[in-house]
């Protein structure tokens, strides 16, 4: 009788704790499901709010909520929630290190509250909301932190391993497709502003011919852009500039500089004297920003041009009568790095019908060739013509049928005469 009992009871055992895996394994695949059918077709927003509802049926909780690392300022920043809205509509903020969500942050490990009005939180909205228990998981993806996942009830709870290991599940799954819908929006804002910024063509200008070109980077988009300006004293102010790095923050970066440049410009005709109080303007309040920066003031009345150049290579000349090469000149220091250091400018005779062309470096380097042969190649498509189809030539040469990995922007000028064509 004894034995019967015994393994009637084992029996049972064996039953609850199959039924219990299947549910767990019936919970992760709803999980599962869920990011693979979504990831594709929301925006991160939309993405986050209905893994967060997946997450409450799943988890069977009151309240779950996302944080993204808002890494600049160290902050978690409250981006989506069921059952705590507030924290998105007040936008809640955590920093690192700090109550529940900044401690699963900075450990990078899951953390269980199992009495919330006794413990350290530091958003007082969870108190407010009434929650007695919560369980988060850092989000984490390629070992970046990305931000945290957390779930709450507002009746007492204790959260166990399965618990934590589903929750830890939606956050690795949703780590993956928060961090590359992030990077699609991340790219297409960056698109996006460097379409406003960037003339999509030069201005007409009296005596001036141009042409531009710009292609965005395979890898990322960058911090390149050109402008052609006229100028009170009716000189023409023409710019090629390079932010250092990649993505939406470079594309910010850039935006600014080109705004600050052009005020600078409406003060003084001297290329290097702009560049200076450029350069100051961005290690006062950008001091982590770097760029390459080539500024030329061209002078119609003189027939010259000042130009003067912040770690930037020089235009390529092409005279009607000759062979192209760069214009011999200064390369002073980047922007960003030493306002102490002084700048200069040059000038530059343009005879009619001569043909100059700004770069950014997309243009010509190479990982299998030198920057040297890449200017080789450059000067060799290089020609005293009409700027399109000069623009076409070299792009042709220099770019053909492979998109370059860093972004290219090119503006090709020439001063005009009659009887050129």
């Amino acid at each position: 009788m004894w034995s019967s009992r015994s393994a009637a009871s084992t029996v049972d055992a064996v039953r609850k704790s199959t039924a219990r895996l299947g549910e767990v394994i019936r919970k992760l695949e709803n999980i599962q499901a869920f990011t693979d059918e979504a990831f594709s077709r929301m925006n991160v927003e939309e993405f986050l709010d209905t893994l967060l509802e997946r997450v409450q049926e799943t988890l069977e909780v009151d309240t779950a909520a996302v944080l993204l690392l808002d890494r600049p300022g160290g902050h978690l920043v409250a981006t989506a929630a069921r059952g705590l809205e507030e924290e998105v509509v007040q936008a809640a903020r955590v920093p690192v290190g700090q109550g529940f969500a900044g401690r699963i942050a900075a450990e990078r490990r899951p953390v269980v509250i199992e009495d919330v009005p006794t413990a350290h939180v530091f958003n007082t909205l969870l108190i407010e909301r009434g929650l007695r228990a919560m369980l988060g998981v850092p989000l984490i993806s390629a070992g970046r932190l990305l931000g945290v996942l957390h779930v709450g009830t507002t009746t007492p709870r204790r959260f166990t391993e399965e618990d934590t290991e589903l929750l830890q599940v939606a956050a690795g799954r949703a780590a993956t497709a928060v961090q590359a819908l992030l990077g699609q929006s991340e790219r297409a804002a960056a698109l996006e502003l460097q379409r406003s910024l960037v003339p999509a063509a030069p201005p007409a200008l009296p005596g001036l011919e141009l042409a531009a070109r710009y292609r965005p980077g395979a890898a990322d988009v960058g911090g390149d852009w050109y402008d052609v300006f006229p100028l009170p004293s009716g000189d023409v102010g023409i710019v090629m500039g390079d932010v250092a790095g990649h993505g939406l923050g470079a594309a910010v970066v850039m935006g600014r500089m080109r705004s600050a440049l052009r005020a600078y410009a409406l003060e003084t005709t001297d290329p290097a004297v702009v560049l200076n109080k450029l350069d100051r303007k961005m290690q006062h309040f950008e001091p982590t920003a770097t760029a390459t920066v080539l500024y030329a003031v061209w002078d119609p009345a003189r027939e010259r041009m000042r130009l003067s150049s912040a770690g930037h290579y020089p235009p390529i000349l092409a005279l009607p009568d000759g062979p192209s090469s760069p214009v011999e000149m200064p390369s002073d220091v980047l922007i960003g790095l030493d306002d102490t250091v002084p700048r200069r400018s040059v000038t530059l005779e343009l005879p009619p019908g001569a043909v100059l062309a700004f770069y950014t470096d997309g243009l010509i380097e190479r990982r299998n060739a030198s920057i040297s042969d890449g200017v080789a190649r450059l000067c060799a498509a290089m020609r005293a013509g009409p700027p399109e189809l000069v623009s076409a030539s070299v792009m042709g040469a220099m770019i053909g049928r492979h998109q370059a990995e860093d972004d290219v922007a090119l503006l090709v000028m020439r001063r005009a005469a009659e009887g050129i064509a």
